[in-house]
């Protein structure tokens, strides 16, 4: 099938620009880029000026298969990621059972390919039942199609097991993914130390516990040259180290979530448990200079950290209740939020959001370039909108953007030149 996309306004993360011009569509690739006439028998879709980018990689999504299928279901999460303009889902291990053997992993990426409208890969368990104790079969997850390692928010405390499993996977070339977090100082958080979680009477963690945990994995991979990404960097404490481990040349990468680059510590109010993630939101001057190292290229991506809970995980007292929000849907209206307040071009974002993604994985997506793959999302960054949770795909609802005004809507989403999402422009 053969598509041209015409009129549209290009978002290309790679040179960083916002063009006008049109994409050719082969085959499930980009064919041609600029003014290229209509092939006969193409379908022309007039975008009318709207923004047409790289297709979403999203690095860090909780999916409910195996084990919590009442959360969220491939298809489920497939739908969402599609309205999203999520192209690419990166699904974390943290199931039940976890993701730690072939057969668990062939398992679930034969379930994702029947289901998903949008492509899902698959991270596995750095360590058995993400327990910490005996490293996982690396070699053979690779072989199954593991496209990184990770315990997530399960960090290894036992540093004799990590030093293990890291220079194995060094010796392999595999990507580790690593929650910074100091484990002791942060067990039992649910709010950021502060005047705000005084007041409050919440239990909190200061920000340091992220500092002590980003300097203890940054000397474990220091003696084991592994490549290692950090997947939420959200405080300034744990901004100087970072810039010193890229300038020392490290194979270091580091990401952000979409919530803690556009909301705080007073989102939370009275209790609100849908604004309780992991880490908890931080003080807007973390906010800010989060926000900052995006834009500098320090954090190389933003993720959704898409965590579904069901409504009895979250009706509960804040203390108590289960950390996590959805995000798949109102990954790219958030990310507007950055652009509308001028922190972030649009370039920029997609830079963060697709081709960095790609790039750290090795995937060929995240680009608007001939022969890259058609993954493509249509959009409109201006448009307005008032977010009702229950419309959204996802099963579980725990958004913290129900009932906000928003901006940016998805009018179009192509994967591999099929479209998977919208109508008529």
């Amino acid at each position: 099938m053969t598509t041209l996309l015409t009129n549209a306004r290009l978002i290309d993360p790679e040179a960083l620009t916002e063009t006008p011009g049109r994409v050719l569509i082969e085959n499930g690739l980009i064919a041609a880029i600029g003014d290229t006439p209509a092939p006969k028998g193409a379908t022309v879709i007039d975008c009318e000026g709207r923004c047409l980018a790289p297709g979403i990689v999203d690095l860090g999504v909780k999916i409910g298969e195996p084990g919590e299928r009442h959360k969220e279901s491939f298809r489920s999460a497939g739908l969402a990621a599609a309205a999203g303009g999520v192209t690419t889902i990166i699904a974390r291990p943290d199931t039940n059972p976890a993701i730690d053997t072939p057969e668990v992993l062939e398992f679930v990426t034969r379930r994702a390919a029947e289901a998903s409208p949008v492509r899902i890969r698959h991270m596995a368990a750095l360590t058995k039942g993400r327990q910490g104790r005996e490293m996982t079969e690396i070699g053979f997850l690779l072989d199954a199609g593991a496209i990184a390692f990770t315990d997530c928010d399960h960090v290894v405390t036992d540093t004799k097991v990590l030093s293990r499993a890291l220079t194995y996977a060094r010796s392999l070339g595999a990507l580790v993914m690593g929650h910074p977090q100091e484990p002791g100082l942060s067990a039992g958080a649910a709010t950021t130390s502060g005047k705000f979680a005084s007041l409050r009477g919440l239990p909190a963690v200061s920000p340091m516990a992220e500092r002590i945990g980003f300097d203890r994995d940054m000397g474990m991979v220091e003696m084991t040259g592994a490549r290692y990404h950090f997947d939420q960097i959200t405080t300034a404490r744990a901004l100087p180290p970072l810039e010193r481990a890229r300038r020392n040349g490290f194979d270091v990468t580091a990401g952000t979530s979409i919530h803690h680059l556009t909301l705080n510590e007073f989102d939370v109010g009275d209790y609100r448990t849908f604004f309780k993630v992991k880490p908890p939101l931080r003080s807007e001057d973390d906010r800010l200079a989060v926000v900052e190292a995006v834009a500098s290229g320090l954090i190389d991506i933003i993720s959704s950290m898409h965590t579904p809970q069901d409504e009895d995980s979250k009706r509960l007292p804040f203390e108590e209740a289960a950390s996590g929000a959805v995000a798949l849907e109102t990954f790219l209206p958030a990310a507007m939020r950055l652009y509308h307040a001028g922190h972030l071009t649009l370039p920029q974002l997609f830079r963060a959001m697709a081709l960095n993604p790609a790039n750290r994985l090795g995937l060929p997506q995240g680009r608007l370039a001939i022969g890259a793959p058609a993954d493509l999302v249509l959009f409109d960054p201006d448009a307005p909108f008032v977010l009702d949770r229950f419309r959204l795909r996802s099963k579980s609802k725990n958004t913290p953007f129900d009932g906000q005004r928003m901006e940016g809507r998805v009018l179009g989403t192509w994967v591999a030149g099929t479209r998977v999402f919208g109508g008529e422009v």
